[in-house]
């Protein structure tokens, strides 16, 4: 997909989203034919020349300084997640992208994980790849999708795929584009940090040649962390539940994070989350003792 991670874009985007009375800027009656702020105007607003603006704007200046784009962050009302893509973008330069290397998870990961047995949770990587989960945390996310599949590079799950593409995962969601643009502005900022990260760039196009809804809200250009939040879902083995998902950065691999997922203490939605334990156990019990001989 054209501007993939481009400053460009990014500044539109974020100039469509705000009105001149939205910064105190008068206008004269009248039609007019940008959506959100002009040029002029923000530049104005940003103390810097149109000229100068433009040039940014189209990527043709580069070393914009502190100031310039502190006074755009400014003047664009960026919080502190987009101030920090805003410098990311602005720092980039061409690159040639290249096939990163195939993501791992280290002993301390898995031996975290290995402690989590018992709760829902997963490792994900810097393009939202399942890395590896619980047994739980596959029995709750994606029951349909082979327990194994995070052990083969190539066939490892990917949440944000499996959102816009698998309609099991569509279903599980009760609001599902709270959930999705939220994985999209994830992924958003993952782009602004790895510009060269072909895999990445390769899915950004499969899922925008594949999902509009996917190319909606990638043209957003929204950014944010996904740090923590609640869900509604709607389980085909055990029915509806409120769970909260967060998302904790590993310290010795900052690429990478494990997703753990709860519900509140002595509610209904733990009482199912513990049910679909159960159900997860005695299937696991079961599939041994098929595999063992006898």
């Amino acid at each position: 997909m054209s501007g993939f991670g481009h400053l460009g874009e990014f500044l539109r985007a974020r100039r469509a989203r705000l009105k001149p009375e939205d910064v105190g800027l008068t206008t004269p009656p009248g039609r007019r034919r940008v959506a959100g702020l002009r040029r002029e105007e923000l530049a104005q607003l940003a103390g810097v020349s149109v000229s100068y603006y433009t040039r940014l704007e189209q990527h043709q200046s580069v070393n914009a300084s502190d100031a310039v784009l502190d006074a755009l962050a400014t003047a664009l009302r960026l919080d502190d997640h987009e101030r920090a893509h805003l410098r990311e973008l602005a720092a980039q330069r061409p690159r040639r992208r290249e096939r990163p290397p195939v993501e791992r998870v280290k002993g301390p990961t898995r031996e975290l994980l290995e402690s989590l047995q018992g709760v829902p949770a997963l490792v994900v990587g810097r393009r939202c790849d399942v890395l590896a989960w619980t047994p739980l945390g596959h029995a709750l996310l994606a029951g349909h999708v082979d327990p194994a599949a995070p052990q083969c590079p190539g066939e490892r799950p990917n949440l944000v795929r499996m959102l816009f593409l698998d309609p099991h995962t569509r279903e599980l969601y009760v609001d599902w584009e709270r959930k999705a643009r939220g994985l999209v502005a994830s992924l958003r900022l993952a782009a602004g940090r790895h510009p060269d990260d072909a895999l990445l760039a390769s899915l950004v196009g499969e899922l925008s040649v594949k999902c509009p809804d996917f190319v909606a809200m990638w043209g957003d250009h929204r950014v944010k962390p996904c740090v923590g939040d609640s869900f509604r879902l709607r389980h085909p083995l055990v029915g509806e539940l409120t769970i909260t998902q967060q998302s904790l950065q590993l310290t010795h691999s900052p690429e990478q994070s494990i997703v753990v997922v709860t519900a509140e203490a002595g509610s209904s939605s733990a009482d199912t989350l513990a049910l679909l334990g159960q159900l997860t156990a005695r299937s696991s019990r079961a599939e041994l003792a098929e595999s063992t001989p006898r």
